[in-house]
């Protein structure tokens, strides 16, 4: 810089220049954001998180307490010294008389959920009453598509059950009946009568003494032995 520009440069009102060769601070160092200050005892904090709700009380609020009834789910912030004094004297009862205390405590025991009679639903009570050209019903129900009273249920409900199917027949079984004359839906008198009348007829007493008929009356109690064995007489 040439004489006749070093005396252009005037310093401004109120500012002292440098002295030669002396660094200049920057104040957008990283190294002020490292600056730490170890703060005196005596000064005073803020509280941190909530401050007790009581009149007065500055102390922190880290203790909850319910607000009472028709307020659930709602809480005071107390210190432990006036958590304890306010759960000391809190009643959610109070303000209500004997009768309301015993209905809400008979209610707690289901939740306080609503309850009908056995057989009855308020809600659907307003279905099932009947009107006009309302369909016959034998119990109360609701059955808001109809998929009760349709003709293929009814006739489902009046239609007889039907009889338990017989076991099929084996073999054996099936030539013991031809033996003693009778078909497969014959039952168990049926087979017991048949039996009878074979034996006195084929028995050598009821013939005179002739034995010509003994091979015909054993396989009549043969196969008798096989219709018992399967448990049809």
């Amino acid at each position: 810089m040439n004489g006749a520009a070093a005396k252009s440069v005037q310093p401004l009102p109120g500012v002292i220049p440098p002295p030669h060769n002396r660094p200049v601070m920057d104040l957008n160092s990283p190294l002020f954001d490292r600056i730490r200050i170890k703060p005196q005892c005596d000064e005073p904090r803020e509280a941190e998180g909530p401050v007790c709700e009581r009149p007065g009380c500055k102390a922190q609020g880290t203790f909850r307490a319910p607000k009472g009834r028709s307020q659930e789910g709602r809480y005071f912030q107390f210190c432990l010294e006036h958590v304890r004094e306010y759960n000391a004297s809190y009643n959610y009862f109070a303000g209500m008389t004997d009768a309301a205390v015993a209905a809400y405590q008979k209610d707690a025991i289901i939740g306080h959920r609503p309850t009908w009679t056995m057989g009855v639903n308020g809600a659907g009570k307003a279905q099932t009453d009947k009107g006009e050209g309302a369909p016959e019903r034998d119990w109360s129900y609701v059955d808001p598509l109809g998929v009760l009273n349709g003709e293929n249920f009814k006739q489902a409900r009046r239609r007889a059950p039907e009889p338990p199917k017989k076991p099929r027949l084996t073999g054996p079984v099936r030539r013991a009946l031809d033996i003693l004359g009778l078909d497969e839906t014959a039952d168990g008198p049926t087979i017991k009568g048949q039996y009878k009348a074979l034996v006195k007829r084929f028995h050598p007493d009821a013939n005179g003494g002739d034995r010509s008929f003994e091979e015909r009356l054993r396989d009549i109690i043969k196969a008798h032995d096989t219709l018992k064995t399967a448990g049809l007489c």
